[in-house]
């Protein structure tokens, strides 16, 4: 295509006022918008039926283009069918050959199962799941209208694989399912961090459906497996855009991509005001981890991009300019903050700052803990016994209450059954306090951090982090 047709159809004022309604949806706070909230999938039919004649000839000119495999999976995720479409129609009018991935009522879990809206009774026990009819008849509304090839996941999916995956899901001896491989793809990590994610727990101890939940995700992540190599051992294609890529059935459809060497563009939104993470090859999760110094160590550094970073840093304080916070009003007053949490700032005092438990639950081979939790209570026990001279204040993510998915398993139950009575020189804010974590930072003299994003704006602070799991400023050079 040339850049005068790509001119030509992105001057439609149609697709133009279609990027503008889909800017509009997308500043919405959460991962999910459920269809019951008025959202609209069918925005594309209108939009496309205006300009039919511009949009059949961007068509005709991708059709030799490097095929893209749009795999949003699950329409009903809105947030990400939203975006997924915007780009399968921006790709097409830059002259790629997009395709669409969709689940038809298939997976018997995914992402989208939530407690909220689906119980354990019913997930172990309703096939398809409650939810799966509007989730495909979103995905119809949102990708039929291009007249694209859309590929459905049963359709690559035969009997004697259906069965096999049940047979596996049924047999597999519990504790060996998060760890599970099959053909060495790690179906049993994604299968357990999606159950996990379904619990908002770190565990699964204490939930009477929790193993036939967990037998559900594994399930899916195998017939997953089956439909993701089927199409793209049928098709060719060049690469695969996808939202998240960890959880079920995303991870799973990273790991077979990879596999079969189809380049894997994974994004997420930031949390600042329409800002999105592209990562390539792997889902943020990993490459913001395994970045090089390298990649950013030399930028050009002006005065003026030294304002821009210092000013967004600060409105991080307050979520001005992010369409994810968790503080309307946060509390910045030192005095009431000392009342509040027992604190004296007058003595030697360390911020340890957690994250949900349950959150990206994947594995990561150099952590020194099994899970953050392990790291909470060993660090307590340390600071009471080995450092009692030493302030030691737990500020809880508020993620935990204020999230799109509140936790629960809370850490501040967690740490009252490990410590009855906490160590005098030990205190915790919990989720639902409006203290500012940075304002408490900013009068600590050094912050602990399992992987939670907060240290970046702490280290700006020349506050010493010392980084406990995998977080994304470790090992980064300061």
């Amino acid at each position: 295509m040339t850049r005068k047709t790509v001119g030509k159809l992105e001057a439609s004022s149609t697709l133009t006022r279609g990027w503008r309604a889909l800017r509009r949806r997308l500043a919405v706070k959460g991962d999910d918008v459920p269809n019951e909230e008025g959202a609209d999938p069918s925005v594309w039919e209108p939009l496309l039926a205006a300009d039919a004649a511009c949009w059949e000839e961007a068509k005709r000119l991708a059709e030799k283009g490097q095929r893209v495999l749009v795999a949003t999976s699950l329409g009903g995720h809105l947030f990400a069918s939203y975006t997924e479409s915007a780009l399968t129609a921006a790709l097409t009018l830059r002259g790629a050959r997009v395709e669409v991935l969709v689940c038809d009522s298939f997976l018997p879990a995914c992402q989208l199962s939530k407690m909220a809206l689906v119980t354990p009774e019913q997930l172990v026990r309703t096939r398809p799941q409650p939810r799966c009819a509007s989730c495909q008849a979103t995905s119809r509304k949102m990708y039929e209208p291009f007249g694209l090839p859309v590929h459905w996941y049963s359709q690559f999916v035969d009997d004697a694989q259906r069965a096999e995956a049940r047979r596996v899901a049924a047999d597999l001896p519990l504790g060996d399912i998060g760890a599970y491989e099959w053909e060495g793809l790690a179906v049993g990590e994604h299968a357990y961090a999606g159950a996990l994610r379904y619990y908002a727990r770190g565990d699964l101890n204490g939930e009477p459906e929790g193993e036939e939940i967990l037998r559900r995700y594994l399930e899916a992540s195998l017939l997953t497996v089956f439909a993701a190599q089927g199409l793209l051992r049928s098709r060719p294609f060049d690469v695969a855009v996808f939202h998240h890529g960890i959880y079920v059935p995303q991870g799973i459809l990273g790991e077979v991509c990879r596999r079969e060497c189809v380049r894997v563009v994974n994004w997420n939104p930031a949390y600042r005001k329409h800002c999105f993470v592209f990562s390539h090859g792997t889902t943020y999760h990993h490459t913001m981890i395994s970045e090089p110094a390298d990649a950013w160590r030399d930028i050009a550094w002006t005065p003026d991009l030294e304002a821009s970073t210092l000013d967004y840093l600060k409105s991080r304080w307050y979520g001005t300019q992010d369409w994810i916070w968790f503080h309307e009003k946060p509390q910045e007053d030192l005095e009431k903050i000392a009342r509040e949490v027992g604190v004296d700032f007058s003595k030697p005092c360390v911020a340890m700052l957690t994250n949900v438990m349950w959150d990206a639950q994947l594995h990561y081979k150099s952590n020194a803990f099994s899970n953050m939790l392990e790291w909470v209570l060993e660090t307590v026990r340390y600071f009471g016994e080995k450092r009692p001279e030493v302030q030691l204040v737990i500020r809880v993510h508020p993620a935990e209450v204020r999230g799109a998915i509140p936790s629960r398993q809370p850490l501040v139950d967690e740490i009252e059954r490990a410590f009855p009575v906490l160590p005098p020189n030990v205190f915790v804010v919990g989720p639902e306090s409006q203290v500012s974590t940075y304002a408490l930072v900013e009068r600590c003299n050094a912050a602990l951090i399992y992987n939670t994003k907060t240290g970046i704006e702490v280290a700006s602070m020349k506050i010493p982090v010392v980084v406990a799991g995998e977080a994304w400023i470790r090992n980064k050079g300061f």
